[in-house]
C-alpha cells in the first residue's frame, strides 16, 4: 500500500520535467532542413528552439498580448509578461497545445474571452498563477490534468465548473482569499481522480466540505482552522499527506481517534495550539508537532500498540513504524523518553 502511494506521488510531482525532457529527446534529431521552416513562422518576440519544435518560449519578453501561435505548437511558454487578455484570435491554429504557462501576467476573469479555454480540447496543463483573477475560471477545457491557479485573488468558486474534469490530478488554489462560503458540498463534485488539493494559505475557518474520495495529498496550511469533525476522514480514505500547519487547532478541537486514519503516512500539524500529542495510527511515519504547547510526552500513552507488543521483536509487522518525529519549539525538555524509544523502534530521527 504504502509503496503505491508513494509511488503515485512521484510521478504527480516529477510528470512536468519527465514529460517535458522526453519530448526534448524525441526531437534531439531533428532534420536541420526544417529548421529553416520552424524560424519562418515563429512569432518574432519568441524563441523557437530548433531541437524541441514542439515549445514556443514567449516568457519574460514584456508583451501584453499574445502574439499568433502556430499549429504544431504543444508546450507555450508566456510566463512573467505583461498579458492582460486571453482572446481566442492567438489560438485559432494551435489546435494541439497540451500546456500553457501564463504564470505572473495581469489577467483577469474579464480577460479571459468566454469559451476560449474550453475550446482547447487537448489542453492537459494549465498554470495561471500569480495573476489577478477573483474566481475560477469557466468553462475549463475537459481534458485537464493539472490546474494551478495560487496567488491570485479568487474568492468564488462558480458553481459546476469542476463537473466535468474526471482527469484532473492537481487542483491549486493555495493563497487566494476563498472563505468557507466558497467551498460548498458539491464544489468539487466530478473531480473523481483528484490526487492534490491545495487550499492553503486561504482564510478558511472549517475543514472544506465533501473533499474527493481519492484525494491523497490535502493541503490547508496557514489557514484559520479550529475544528476537526468527527469522522472527518472516512470520506477520504485514501488520503496519506495532511498538511495543517499554522492554523489555531487545539485539544478540544481534535476528536478521540480524529487523526488515527490507517492511510496518513504524513500528518503535519506544527504551529497550532496543542498541549498533548493526538492519538495516531501505527501505520503513521512522519509526524510534525513543531510549536505548539506541549509540556510533556507519555511514550506509553501515545504509543499506538500496547508497549509490550512494541517490545516483541518477532511481531515486526505490527510494530508502531514512525520513523520521523518534530517536537522542536515546545515545553518540552530532553532527554526523549525512554518509552518513546521502545514503542517507536522504527524511528531516525527525533527534534525536540
Amino acid at each position: 500500500m504504502t509503496l503505491k502511494v508513494y509511488t503515485a506521488v512521484l510521478f504527480l510531482f516529477l510528470v512536468n520535467s519527465v514529460w517535458t525532457r522526453n519530448v526534448r529527446q524525441v526531437y534531439d534529431e531533428l532534420d536541420p532542413e526544417h529548421w529553416s521552416h520552424y524560424t519562418s513562422e515563429c512569432p518574432r518576440e519568441c524563441f523557437c528552439p530548433p531541437s524541441f519544435p514542439n515549445a514556443l518560449y514567449c516568457d519574460n519578453k514584456g508583451l501584453k498580448e499574445i502574439p499568433a501561435i502556430p499549429a504544431r505548437i504543444w508546450y507555450l511558454y508566456l510566463q512573467n509578461n505583461l498579458i492582460e487578455t486571453v482572446s481566442e484570435k492567438p489560438f485559432v491554429n494551435a489546435t494541439h497545445l497540451r500546456w500553457i504557462n501564463l504564470n505572473k501576467n495581469k489577467i483577469t476573469n474579464n480577460g479571459i474571452e468566454n469559451g476560449v479555454l474550453s475550446k482547447m480540447k487537448r489542453l492537459l496543463y494549465l498554470f495561471l498563477e500569480d495573476n489577478e483573477l477573483e474566481e475560477v475560471p469557466a468553462p475549463l477545457p475537459v481534458g485537464l490534468e493539472q490546474l494551478r491557479l495560487a496567488r491570485n485573488k479568487i474568492s468564488r468558486i462558480p458553481e459546476g465548473v469542476f463537473n466535468n474534469l474526471e482527469n484532473l490530478t492537481m487542483l491549486d488554489l493555495q493563497q487566494n482569499s476563498l472563505l468557507d462560503s466558497a467551498l460548498q458540498s458539491d464544489t468539487f463534485q466530478g473531480l473523481n481522480n483528484l490526487m492534490q488539493l491545495n487550499i492553503a494559505k486561504n482564510s478558511l475557518k472549517k475543514m472544506p466540505l465533501s473533499i474527493p474520495a481519492n484525494t491523497l495529498q490535502l493541503f490547508l496550511d496557514n489557514n484559520s482552522i479550529e475544528v476537526i469533525p468527527e469522522n472527518y476522514f472516512s470520506a477520504i480514505p485514501k488520503v496519506t499527506f495532511l498538511r495543517l500547519n499554522y492554523n489555531k487547532l487545539s485539544d478540544d478541537g481534535i476528536p478521540p481517534n480524529g487523526f488515527n486514519v490507517s492511510s496518513i503516512l504524513d500528518l503535519q500539524l506544527s504551529h497550532n495550539q496543542l498541549t498533548k500529542i493526538p492519538p495516531i495510527n501505527a501505520h503513521l511515519e512522519h509526524l510534525h508537532l513543531d510549536h505548539n504547547k506541549i509540556k510533556s510526552v507519555n511514550g506509553t500513552q501515545i504509543c499506538p500498540v500496547s508497549i509490550a507488543v512494541a517490545e516483541d521483536h518477532g511481531l515486526y509487522g505490527n510494530i508502531p513504524r514512525l520513523r520521523y518525529l518534530r517536537l522542536d519549539g515546545n515545553e518540552i525538555q530532553p532527554p526523549i523518553p525512554l518509552d518513546i524509544m521502545i514503542c517507536f523502534r522504527l524511528l531516525q530521527a527525533v527534534i525536540i
